[in-house]
């Protein structure tokens, strides 16, 4: 049998040694709902969970339509992203309290592609123009076009990083970082809402320091302000925060809370249409909304290599949110998420709905509030909240048509509140940490000057480039005393015999970037307990024999280095319990330090070390020795180096 053979063989054998409770395993480790759907308890739970549905729909349609406007594309795409995502979480997620669809900040990413690469055209939701998609123009469907290869290009990002199990990776985005880009971004928000606001007409800005460009195209035509839409902004934002202050205020004393946004949509809908402010006072109202889902369509891939920036701030922003309220609904609620698998879910969550005119999705922290606060126990909530919403798109939608812009532009303001209020967090960084204050505010004026992706990159550098800096700097060793030591000496003659011994505790992981710093660490702990200016003037003179000399505690200088003292042998005990990981430079310099040290007749002993450690410091150099110099504990290296040294004095007492 050829070599070639046998491997196939060996990858045979390995197939059909796979069973069934193996497949089994795999599927409800990647399906979640396998796992919790038929241990469901409809009894207890499917009540909440009802009204969690119908609470959540009215949000996500709400929200739905805000956000399409955010990303520059027809409202009706805003309700497509309120349900497939929403679908696909269900069955691939791992958090129960989880809201996937439409968001805030993979919105406003999307939008920067879509007005970069469709020309901006004075024509309204529905033109003449028709594409045969659901009756909208063709100008609509190039710029949904640019959104759904936006979220089809991060999500194939989220599950390449899913293979790759880059799950955990999202510890380089720190808090500090995470809270200025979404205020910065929400910022953001506000300035693209403006022009809804105030009634304006005015061209889309963006670029590098567009935010300022925006307000000062505003300051310069403040002349075309519409007044009807401007008051009717200023009521909307007041009755909004009002009602919603109310609801968090008495949440406890009432168990459904007012939806404030959809009452608002239906008033204002109503009074538009009534008073026909579209055609007297000129006000914008959204427009025709299509009704019916049409059928699936892959995004433009020819489009893709120039949206990869967008798409990869979909892909980490994106995650990032979901992943924080998937844990943080996990700590409440007593149960685990699997950090990788929410990239897959997330992922996919992007991935599919991109072939049904989705933008980039991700789970809102609001969202994931009202389920807390309505008391949802599964992703059965989210499920209902799907079949109103196919209500809503199958015959509640055209009803939309009169709802103003300047209204759901104060949806969308308001619904940024608690963003904004994270300024309130520089004040806890500035007592905490000053340098996570500098980080806090570097990463928001970047994100403000350019976008929340380069934003969030800036961070996430300039928090790598801290963490070099003090992990370069930290302390890494310490030197240990001989009480700490759980060891008893019988006598007191063999107490003295380990007077010259010193112990050393590593406290930190021994890589590339503090192995000089170690060395240094440990030239000055020997240093600190010399007794012998003569040593430590050797020590300067010569990095090679700093170490020797120091442990000889002034007795190596002139012809006594090269002649070993066997009752004044030295020894170096090194604890290695503190040692987590280590890279080649990090085991390279141990290596020196134990070469340096033989060549002297010092010995030096490891203790606590790691089966990985022990090695890759064997396979590094040769170590090879009479003595052992590998120890479980700092008890038995003492025993050892007491033992040996016993032995050689019983050697020299017979030689006499």
């Amino acid at each position: 049998m050829t070599g070639t053979e046998r491997k196939r063989s060996g990858v045979w054998r390995k197939i059909r040694a796979v069973g069934v409770e193996d497949i089994k395993l795999w599927c409800t480790r990647r399906l979640p709902i396998l796992k919790w759907a038929p241990a469901y308890n409809w009894r207890e739970n499917l009540v909440p969970d009802a009204v969690s549905g119908v609470m959540l729909a009215i949000q996500q349609v709400t929200q739905g339509l805000a956000f399409a406007v955010l990303s520059s594309v027809h409202p009706v795409f805003g309700l497509y992203g309120s349900l497939f995502p929403v679908i696909i979480y269900a069955v691939f997620g791992t958090g129960r309290h989880v809201a996937t669809g439409t968001f805030v900040l993979t919105s406003l990413i999307s939008a920067n592609a879509v007005e970069r690469l469709v020309p901006s055209a004075n024509a309204s939701f529905t033109t003449s123009n028709d594409s045969g998609v659901l009756g909208l123009s063709e100008f609509e469907m190039q710029k949904i076009g640019v959104a759904a290869a936006v979220s089809f290009l991060g999500g194939l990002i989220q599950v390449a990083m899913f293979l790759l199990h880059l799950g955990s990776a999202t510890f380089l985005l720190t808090e500090p970082v995470i809270s200025a880009m979404t205020t910065g971004a929400a910022t953001h928000v506000v300035t693209s809402q403006v022009k809804y606001l105030l009634g304006m007409k005015m061209p889309y800005i963006s670029g590098p320091l567009g935010f300022f460009h925006i307000y000062a195209y505003i300051f310069e035509n403040i002349r075309s302000v519409q007044l009807e839409a401007l008051l009717l902004s200023l009521l909307s934002i007041v009755v909004l925060v009002l009602v919603k202050e109310l609801n968090e205020k008495f949440k406890r004393s009432i168990k459904v809370v007012l939806p404030i946004d959809l009452v608002l949509i239906i008033a204002s809908s109503l009074a538009c249409y009534y008073a026909d402010m579209e055609y007297i006072y000129g006000l914008e109202v959204v427009g025709h909304i299509p009704e019916g889902i049409p059928s699936p369509r892959a995004p433009p891939m020819s489009v893709l290599p120039e949206v990869a920036t967008e798409a990869f701030g979909v892909a980490l922003v994106g995650y990032a949110a979901s992943l924080a309220l998937a844990q943080g609904s996990a700590k409440k609620f007593k149960y685990s998420v699997d950090e990788n698998q929410e990239l897959l879910a997330n992922g996919l969550s992007n991935v599919i709905p991109s072939f049904f005119f989705c933008i980039p999705s991700a789970a809102a922290m609001g969202r994931t509030a009202l389920l807390y606060s309505t008391g949802a126990k599964t992703q059965v909530a989210c499920l209902i909240s799907c079949t109103l919403i196919l209500v809503v798109i199958y015959a509640v939608g055209p009803l939309l048509y009169w709802m103003p812009m300047c209204v759901l532009a104060s949806i969308i303001v308001v619904g940024l509140k608690g963003m904004l209020m994270q300024f309130r967090d520089l004040k806890k960084y500035w007592n905490v940490d000053k340098v996570d204050w500098s980080i806090w505010v570097s990463t928001y004026v970047f994100t403000i000057c350019f976008a929340a992706n380069v934003g969030l990159l800036y961070g996430v550098v300039c928090t790598i480039s801290v963490v070099i800096f003090r992990f370069s700097r930290v302390k890494t060793l310490n030197l240990k005393n001989m009480k700490e030591v759980d060891y008893k000496y019988k006598t007191e003659e063999n107490c003295e015999s380990l007077k010259q011994a010193q112990i050393i505790s590593i406290n930190n992981p021994l890589v590339f970037l503090n192995a000089r710093k170690f060395h240094e660490d440990l030239i000055k702990i020997i240093q600190k307990d010399s007794t012998s200016t003569q040593a430590y003037e050797d020590i300067n003179k010569c990095e090679q024999n700093a170490l020797l000399c120091s442990l000889s505690n002034g007795s190596c200088c002139g012809e006594s280095l090269s002649q070993p003292c066997h009752e004044q042998r030295q020894a170096l005990i090194l604890d290695c319990s503190g040692l987590n990981f280590f890279d080649y430079t990090g085991v390279s310099m141990l290596l020196q330090i134990y070469m340096d040290c033989k060549s002297r007749h010092i010995d030096v002993l490891l203790a606590h070390c790691k089966a990985s450690l022990i090695k890759a410091m064997q396979y590094g150099g040769n170590l090879d020795s009479e003595n052992p110099i590998f120890f479980e504990s700092v008890s038995s290296a003492i025993s050892a180096l007491q033992i040996n040294r016993n032995y050689s004095k019983f050697s020299e007492q017979s030689e006499m």
